[in-house]
């Protein structure tokens, strides 16, 4: 299968059996759609690396009938791949004014902006891409602009709901009413395309009008300084603790480049213009403990945010004994650890520690069970098919859509290649996907040979081994041998010594053999010192100089 024929198909890249990492694509009468391009974060498996990419090498091989790439909205496992791929892609990007903000100072940031046409969509505007013709529909979510897409096809409607939940009290945006989405139903849905990320939780979100009455509370009852740490892009979040400030007659300080950056755009689309004048670190330590208001990043315990630098005491802005952190945000799983070292820390100072399990400071940005049994009553769908979540996620919400009265579900992980229409939905194939890593400046396989070298030294330790031999084969001087994650601690000379002799006896029995043989020996002989006093196979290089 190379082009989609007289078909509507659908292939997830990304975000299909995984949080984040979001890229999908629909095909249609020989063209095809991108709808978001994320990225995920990096955990421990992966040493050294930050972020990781999706894979797009099966789109990038058709890449004279990808039509465009439309952007549902601005949070990082929807846009946080294009500054790396846009240009490559070499289409058009489709996205609403903030989003736009958002994504234009990324191109700008890695200098592709004049290489990369960027086209700004009111929210329920329009655009007609070959077969496709897709229209934004406003959805509440934690970041301005969360966009359904409702992408019309010679084949039937898809509602591809993006990121969403449902709030009546919205602090930034106008989301679609239920009328609004009950009359898109009444028109016709074939397929509900849906966020999955809370399908196991019983309640709904909430409103974010419900927490400022909760972040009210708890800073009211602070005594000494408090910071609240969320997700930078959490917009939303950031418009309640400006009233939060206000109420509580705290001054505001925003720590984090990403906070600066959410708070900048937003004002440039006309966001946000309530929100108090802030003022810089030095200036918020100058003043009482009790009257200030700290907003930073790092609530998922990322390593070089603010609030792990805070924690570290390696940080202009000071928290003590008395001080107060708020968490307002989900933990994502597999931050755990990261996250309690840095309450650790905090309350090693002791500072008081309040997460969402001590008070009602964060509500999710994704819909509970009561909020997808209302996208279906409105929406209607033929079926539904799970996107944005684990495979768990993905299974419990196929069934809860059947259960619910949706006549079928579509299970399907990234790269599976789905015909929806026309007869029934079904597997045709599979798609190439996987993750890349970004390293430092440089793309490359994320479960490739660097990234697996890495995980083996970082596992094992690494020798360096160094020979000089003369002309007949036989050893000029003494060999040298280096040392790095190897776990002999205060017997590290004595080893060093063993494993000096081992390298000249493997010179001595290689005399002769030929090079190849000779490193090898050198490699064999060294690691089986390292084993025989540690127990671990450490990595053994070799290098052979001939005088």
């Amino acid at each position: 299968m190379t082009n989609p024929n007289n078909e509507l198909l659908f292939v997830a890249l990304g975000g299909s059996g995984e949080i984040g990492m979001n890229v999908n694509l629909y095909g249609c009468n020989g063209k095809w759609l991108m709808v978001d391009c994320g990225v995920t974060f990096a955990d421990p498996d992966y040493p050294g690396v930050d972020v990781l990419l999706p894979d797009l090498s099966f789109i990038e091989e058709r890449l004279d009938d990808l039509v465009g790439i439309f952007l549902t909205h601005g949070h990082e496992d929807h846009i946080g791949a294009l500054p790396y791929f846009a240009a490559e892609l070499g289409v058009p990007l489709y996205a609403s004014p903030f989003t736009a903000g958002l994504i234009r100072e990324k191109l700008d940031e890695e200098g592709i902006s004049d290489q990369v046409k960027l086209h700004v969509v009111r929210e329920d505007g329009k655009v007609q891409l070959g077969p496709f013709a897709v229209t934004y529909v406003p959805l509440a979510h934690s970041i301005p602009e969360g966009n359904a897409l409702l992408i019309e096809t010679p084949h039937g409607r898809i509602f591809h709901t993006g990121d969403w939940k449902i709030d009546e009290t919205p602090l930034l945006g106008s989301p679609s009413t239920a009328e609004e989405l009950t009359q898109i139903g009444d028109k016709g849905i074939f397929a509900l395309v849906c966020d999955s990320t809370n399908v196991f939780n019983p309640e709904a979100s909430g409103s974010e009008a419900e927490v400022r009455a909760g972040l009210d509370e708890v800073i009211s009852a602070a005594k000494g300084r408090v910071l609240v740490t969320t997700f930078a892009s959490n917009a939303a979040r950031l418009a309640t603790l400006g009233e939060v400030a206000k109420d509580t007659g705290r001054t505001l300080c925003v720590a984090g480049r990403s906070l600066d950056r959410i708070l900048r755009v937003a004002r440039s689309v006309g966001y946000l213009k309530g929100f108090p004048e802030t003022v810089d670190w030095e200036t918020a330590m100058g003043l009482p403990r009790s009257q200030v208001l700290i907003v930073a990043t790092g609530g998922q315990g990322e390593p070089r945010a603010a609030l792990a630098r805070i924690a570290d005491d390696s940080h202009p802005i000071k928290l003590a004994r008395g001080d107060t952190v708020v968490f307002s945000s989900k933990q994502i799983p597999g931050n755990e650890r990261a996250i309690g070292e840095i309450q650790n820390k905090l309350a090693t100072a002791g500072v008081e520690i309040i997460t969402d399990r001590q008070a009602f400071v964060h509500v999710s940005g994704h819909p509970g069970r009561p909020e997808l049994q209302s996208m279906y009553r409105w929406i209607r769908p033929q079926l539904v098919m799970p996107v944005h979540g684990e495979m768990r996620h993905l299974a419990e919400h196929a069934r809860f859509a059947l259960e619910n009265g949706v006549p079928g579900a579509v299970l399907q992980k990234d790269g599976d290649i789905i015909r929806l229409a026309p007869g029934t939905p079904e597997k045709i194939g599979e798609a190439p996907v996987g993750r890349l890593a970004l390293d430092g400046d440089v793309i490359l396989p994320a479960d490739g040979g660097t990234i697996n070298e890495r995980r083996r030294i970082a596992a094992y330790g690494q020798i360096s081994v160094a020979v000089a031999i003369r002309k007949d084969g036989s050893l000029l001087g003494e060999p040298e041998v280096r040392l790095q994650g190897i776990p002999v601690e205060e017997e590290r000379e004595p080893f060093i010594e063993e494993a000096v002799d081992a390298a000249e006896q493997a010179v001595k029995d290689s005399r002769g053999k030929g090079l190849d043989n000779l490193r090898e020996a050198l490699r064999l002989a060294v690691r089986r010192v390292a084993t025989r006093w540690t127990g671990k196979k450490p990595i053994v290089d070799v290098l052979v100089i001939q005088a």
